[in-house]
């Protein structure tokens, strides 16, 4: 693998779990230096939802390079900002009856989330931000400090403060609704936890291992940040763009953000982007008082003006939605056969097996046949599907087939036993 072991750091993580040289993509296929193909169904952590290189995005980015089209604009107008900016008006805020300000923070998701925790905390004055327990929200010390994974927490070097883990929907139970947790401590002036400037949640928790809040859940959390005087900030990061089916994971849910945060697919072709949705009376940065100077990426907001042409009907969304229902039901298969849950909302699926080790020792042997998935939660205990939105059925149908075969492997070998004696592995 040189000059990857020779030069690159040791922090790499998917080229482990993955470990080829890959050259060329189209949809969901990558193609390997050897000429080796493999299905992705891991779609660079949900930055592809419209797949490899899309034949229409595409062509805009590539007749805008080729006429000099701006690349790099800090944030001066430009005509590619103009028709990005008309085209989220037209097609995402107008049909909502939503009148939220974008702002244009920065190339990344870590970014955006940065950008609503400062603007919380000038709009309230407050320094404490609730996020939950499981979520993930950026790897900068401010969105660090949101999100749960110790491992990730752990390379931090310093403490992580202004900031409180409350339960999300259904960590201490089915039968316990987290928000009247939330709202005893708050309303105690003895619980030691103060009045937050914002929470911050994800609708489902990605690499927290494919948690899913309910739609009254989050009316209700909506409902206590209003009476306790805190923003709302929905991380649509990942599960936005049309993951879970509609343009937002909320929608449709009675609930409005203060804030929104999106990037990841959000320019369609796998560029660098990320914006802040903002309400108006929150966009209360002075000229200046933040900026980036890659808040400009050009390119990026052609390709994503061109991939929010595809959200003008409902056609991507009844296919998510379709292709995640037929999807679920194979994975809820696998789930009653080997033992474990299957949760998630469109086409971001995540199967929880019993046996610790097995979604790792099924990524590998998905890998092993051709098909790339991903695994989350704390102990990489879920396996998780994260494929084009695009798929086609028959694409997807091949993937499933591989996942079942790789569980039934992974199942019929013996459990590795540990030095302990507990048996806690699986052989790969």
């Amino acid at each position: 693998m040189e000059p990857f072991d020779r030069r690159e750091s040791q922090v790499r993580s998917y080229c482990r779990a993955f470990p080829t040289v890959f050259d060329t993509a189209r949809g969901c296929t990558l193609t390997d230096t050897d000429g080796r193909t493999y299905l992705d169904l891991f779609a660079g952590a949900g930055a592809l939802s419209y797949g490899h290189n899309p034949p229409a995005l595409k062509e805009a980015l590539l007749a805008y390079l080729q006429r000099d089209g701006v690349t790099h604009a800090l944030d001066m107008h430009t005509a590619a900002k103009a028709h990005l900016l008309e085209q989220i008006e037209d097609v995402i805020l107008t049909p909502r009856g939503l009148d939220h300000r974008v702002l244009f923070p920065g190339p990344t998701g870590t970014n955006a989330v940065e950008t609503c925790l400062k603007i919380a905390r000038k709009v309230t004055g407050r320094e404490l931000v609730v996020a939950f327990t499981n979520g993930f929200h950026g790897m900068t010390l401010g969105s660090l400090a949101i999100t749960g994974s110790q491992h990730k927490r752990g390379g931090a070097g310093v403490p992580l403060s202004h900031t409180r883990v409350m339960p999300f929907d259904g960590y201490l139970g089915d039968d316990v609704d987290t928000i009247d947790v939330i709202a005893r401590y708050l309303a105690d002036g003895s619980s030691g936890v103060g009045p937050p400037a914002a929470f911050v949640v994800e609708t489902v928790q990605a690499e927290g291992g494919v948690r899913v809040a309910s739609a009254a859940w989050l009316r209700r959390l909506r409902a206590l940040a209003d009476e306790v005087g805190a923003l709302l900030i929905v991380d649509d990061i990942q599960v936005g763009c049309g993951r879970t089916g509609p343009f937002f994971s909320f929608d449709g849910w009675d609930v409005v953000p203060d804030l929104i945060p999106l990037s990841k697919s959000l320019s369609g072709y796998g560029l660098p982007f990320s914006l802040v949705l903002v309400r108006p009376e929150h966009d209360v940065f002075a000229p200046g008082e933040h900026n980036g100077t890659f808040r400009g990426f050009n390119p990026a907001m052609v390709t994503a003006a061109a991939a929010l042409d595809l959200w003008r009907d409902d056609t991507l969304q009844r296919g998510t939605e379709a292709k995640g229902a037929h999807a679920r039901a194979r994975l809820e298969q696998l789930a009653r056969t080997f033992g474990g849950e299957v949760r998630g909302r469109g086409l971001i699926l995540g199967l929880e097996l019993d046996r610790p080790g097995a979604a790792r020792a099924v990524s590998a042997a998905c890998f092993r046949r051709g098909v790339i998935v991903e695994t989350a939660g704390a102990q990489d205990e879920v396996l998780k599907l994260l494929p084009p939105l695009v798929i086609s059925r028959e694409e997807l149908d091949h993937g499933l087939d591989v996942i079942a075969e790789a569980c039934a492997e992974v199942f019929a070998a013996p459990r590795a036993v540990s030095p302990q004696g507990t048996g806690s592995e699986v052989a790969p």
